[in-house]
């Protein structure tokens, strides 16, 4: 290792409690755990080192666990300050002997010094979760990028990060959008994102759904999965869209659709989930009715234009964990969840365990992938191979004990040719 420095973990004393949640996690974790079972045996990972990046949980665990089992060398750091579990942090450094820098809460400057103690391992892979190791190495670590194989994405905001530094020439070695497989945003980005966020705006808030105007800003995936799981409590869902044909599928989905602007006085919660910027702005704020809570679920904090919110308050206090109030002009009060992160991995767990499987195995068989082939990839980003999303989905099916059928000999000849037909 290029450091001496193993690890920078909130308590060491957590790793207890720690390890019974990633036992537990394990077990909704099937296809991982069956990937994890080869690792043992093959060892495809022999050799390399792994810089890892991503929500420090127990699914992110199993993960490491399975990329060692593999032969790897991994380090682990957060990919978001508040996302960390502290005891989960604590058990891979005491009983899996894993480096990691994490504590839930960091500052700004120790997120990014836990991201360079990372890269100071000098790793022939990264697993990214926002692309942030990606950009310190593009930034001030460049002369590491030579030393760097290839890498994967795991979000949709990373990806749009990456395929920025590809368009502009600068992308210094290949990396495999695990964002865009089927068998992650399908059901990781719908199904997790939609039951994470909902559990943690009420662990944040305790507030009944039912009834409620709830604004979903963005109706990809994860907004999807949002608006399906509000609705589901009960609540009247608004989405907003910049895209004409999303926001189409969301009117025939039985939602109402119009501009921020005029949802923002209807609005009892706002979620956001765009992956962009400036989504609620001042003269958004300007517009809630006393009381709206304002929430977002995108990757990072900008999504929500916080500073406006600071300007235009009168006084600001924090009213539970997790929920800060904002006094505006009129007596109204605005409530923040999760000081604009993610608000499912901040006040909650983040995704069930056994929907990250699926993503989490992606990672695994990806991390194989390119210990195999990235000699012969260019510096672009690639989609997941269809062989590894189909595995996966195969093994998931497998551990449910579900058989699906097997095309024929005759329907294969069919689907391959063109001369038959009426």
């Amino acid at each position: 290792m290029a450091t001496t420095k193993r690890y920078d973990v909130k308590d060491l004393a957590l790793a207890t409690e720690g390890k019974r949640r990633i036992e537990w996690a394990d077990r909704q974790m099937p296809v991982l755990a069956a990937i994890r079972d080869r690792f043992e045996q093959e060892q495809p990972l022999s050799g390399y080192r792994i810089a890892a990046c991503l929500h420090v949980t127990t699914e992110t665990a199993n993960l490491m666990r399975t990329l060692k089992a593999g032969g790897a060398e991994v380090v682990l750091c957060a990919s978001n300050p508040l996302s960390t579990q502290d005891d989960v942090a604590a058990s891979l450094v005491e009983d899996f002997d894993i480096s990691v820098f994490a504590i839930k809460g960091e500052d700004h400057d120790t997120y990014y010094s836990h991201i360079e103690a990372a890269v100071d391992h000098k790793p022939h892979f990264t697993m990214d979760d926002g692309a942030d190791v990606i950009s310190v190495l593009h930034s001030n670590r460049r002369e590491q990028l030579g030393d760097i194989i290839a890498g994967t994405e795991e979000t949709t905001t990373g990806v749009i990060r990456l395929k920025a530094l590809e368009a502009e020439g600068k992308l210094g070695f290949p990396i495999i959008a695990v964002n865009e497989a089927l068998t992650k945003h399908m059901f990781d980005n719908r199904y997790g994102t939609g039951q994470s966020t909902l559990d943690g705006v009420l662990r944040a808030t305790n507030v009944l759904i039912a009834g409620m105007n709830v604004v979903v800003a963005g109706y990809g995936w994860c907004g999807r999965g949002i608006a399906m799981r509000m609705h589901g409590m009960g609540a009247n869902v608004i989405i907003t869209e910049v895209n004409p044909t999303r926001a189409l599928e969301a009117i025939m989905d039985g939602y109402r659709v119009m501009t921020m602007a005029e949802a923002a006085p209807i609005g009892d919660l706002f979620v956001t989930a765009t992956g962009n910027k400036s989504v609620v702005v001042r003269e958004h704020f300007e517009k809630m009715k006393d009381g709206a809570l304002v929430a977002n679920s995108g990757h990072f904090n900008v999504e929500i234009d916080i500073p406006a919110l600071e300007k235009l308050s009168s006084a600001r206090r924090t009213i539970r964990d997790f929920v800060e109030e904002f006094s505006l002009s009129g007596g109204r009060r605005v409530y923040l969840l999760a000081e604009g992160r993610l608000v499912n991995l901040s006040s909650a767990e983040g995704h069930p365990a056994s929907v990250m499987d699926m993503s989490f195995a992606n990672q695994a068989l990806c991390a194989e992938y390119l210990a195999k082939n990235a000699s012969k990839l260019e510096k672009k980003v690639y989609t997941v191979p269809e062989a590894i999303d189909q595995e996966v989905a195969r093994i998931k099916l497998d551990s449910r004990g579900v058989r699906i059928d097997v095309l024929t000999p005759e329907q294969d000849k069919y689907l391959a040719s063109w001369s038959e037909g009426t």
